[in-house]
């Protein structure tokens, strides 16, 4: 992996992991690390962004993400707000940027963005000036979701180089697949892909990936399984035949874990559908690392508020 000397993030807006370098994402990972220890602690709270104010704007449904970007921005010691579109003037039909040029007006530095249009961070970035930072722009990216995965398998795993990851599930409409995808190649990860054919890119264009129709190909002997939601609220067309029939072909469960590795890895990006793509078993057994995750998108995203706001130093 490339060494991170005179690498800087400082005001620089955040959109995908496919423009990151191999060492911005160990620099991110690093940092992140030291974040953990204040999110374990009594006291969370640093000083790095007194002064600084955020804004999460969030057009689409969350928890994780957005409950993790506020406690992240409040634990550096920034005055953040959270807006959500159903609260706001994008329902009497404000434009994206209109409200966008509004948060900028207030004299914001920056604007954690999701939105269900892909290129709506990008877009963003365009239009005002504060830092925006991709939490989510409809099937395109996640940046942070898989920074928070690498961070939580290195973990584990004490390393990322020459581990093999199987993500199974909506790979079509998932913009978590898509960021990992990036970063984990990035990191010298193997990476291997099984779902419905239906639910596969038609035509897909990153290479040293593989792609599996068979679920079972794909997670023989893996490190690490990451399973996807699948999004029935994007199923209206039909793509597998019901919910019973993909959970028999394609769901993870106990039995499918038995051809991974003994110590493989369970991530999951949530919410899930228990009993569709994973089972409870799996969900709450000895190789799931869901919960880990979400601590962990505190620590990554206090990294990368941090390192884009200040550069990165930590007190």
């Amino acid at each position: 992996m490339e060494k991170t000397s005179e690498v800087h993030m400082c005001e620089r807006n955040i959109i995908d992991l496919e423009d990151f370098t191999a060492a911005e994402i160990r620099m991110v990972l690093d940092v992140a690390k030291k974040m953990k220890k204040i999110v374990c602690s009594d006291v969370k709270k640093l000083s790095n962004l007194r002064g600084r104010a955020i804004v999460n704007l969030f057009c689409e449904p969350s928890t994780r993400t957005r409950t993790s970007f506020e406690l992240a921005g409040k634990y550096l010691g920034a005055d953040v707000v959270s807006i959500n579109a159903s609260t706001s003037s994008i329902v009497k039909g404000e434009s994206l940027r209109d409200t966008l040029k509004t948060i900028e007006a207030m004299g914001v530095d920056a604007v954690v963005i999701r939105h269900k249009a892909e290129g709506s961070a990008e877009y963003a970035s365009k239009v005002i000036t504060p830092i925006i930072i991709n939490a989510g722009d409809g099937a395109h990216a996640h940046p942070s979701q898989a920074l928070l995965d690498l961070f939580t398998i290195e973990q584990f795993k004490n390393r990322l180089e020459g581990l093999k990851v199987a993500i199974v599930g909506d790979i079509l409409h998932s913009r978590v697949a898509r960021s990992d995808i990036y970063g984990m190649t990035k990191v010298g990860m193997e990476v291997h892909l099984a779902g419905p054919k239906t639910l596969l890119p038609r035509f897909f264009q990153f290479d040293g990936v593989q792609v599996h129709e068979n679920v079972e190909d794909a997670i023989k002997n893996a490190d690490v399984v990451n399973v996807l939601r699948i999004q029935l609220e994007r199923q209206q067309a039909g793509l597998f035949p019901s919910p019973r029939e993909y959970a028999r072909v394609f769901g993870i469960n106990d039995e499918r874990l038995k051809l991974a590795k003994d110590d493989v890895l369970i991530l999951h990006p949530g919410p899930q559908n228990k009993g569709l793509e994973i089972s409870n078993a799996v969900t709450y057994g000895k190789s799931s690392a869901i919960h880990e995750q979400v601590q962990n998108g505190v620590a990554v995203r206090m990294a990368l508020l941090n390192l884009t706001l200040c550069g990165g130093e930590v007190d």
